[in-house]
């Protein structure tokens, strides 16, 4: 459980060293992570930086004593360069709402396969053609 953030906390130190508050401005990542800097700071940092926050929170948490923090999926969802914004890696949700492919492809159908004489055809469970009117 205490190597549970350090996943998050290496993809923060180097959100913060890729910086303009650090690159730049040359100024320390503790000076970046303070009010009055801490809103140069691009949006991958700020969001690597709550969860890092809920990370440590969660190690002391008594809710989760026995599980654990969740683990990250991986580390590529972390860093800046991977994929473009808001896209998902690998396939999955990257977040909440739908899926990255949900609607694309063939149309899915219930075993009926509809004709324009007024009859449809329907696939039995046991395997059997069946024909009906409509």
């Amino acid at each position: 459980m205490p190597a549970s953030c350090t996943d998050i906390r290496a993809a923060l130190a180097a959100c913060l060293q890729n910086s303009d508050c650090v690159m730049i401005h040359r100024n320390t990542p503790a000076e970046c992570m303070k009010p009055p800097l801490v809103d140069t700071l691009p949006t991958t940092c700020l969001q690597l930086k709550r969860g890092y926050t809920e990370c440590k929170r969660g190690q002391i948490d008594m809710r989760k004593r026995f599980r654990g923090n969740k683990p990250i999926a991986s580390s590529t969802e972390l860093e800046a360069g991977s994929g473009a914004k808001g896209t998902s890696v690998g396939g999955g949700m990257l977040y909440a709402g739908k899926g990255s492919y949900e609607g694309v492809g063939p149309k899915a159908t219930d075993g009926r396969e509809e004709q324009g004489d007024g009859v449809e055809r329907y696939l039995r469970n046991d395997g059997v053609e069946d024909v009906r009117k409509k």
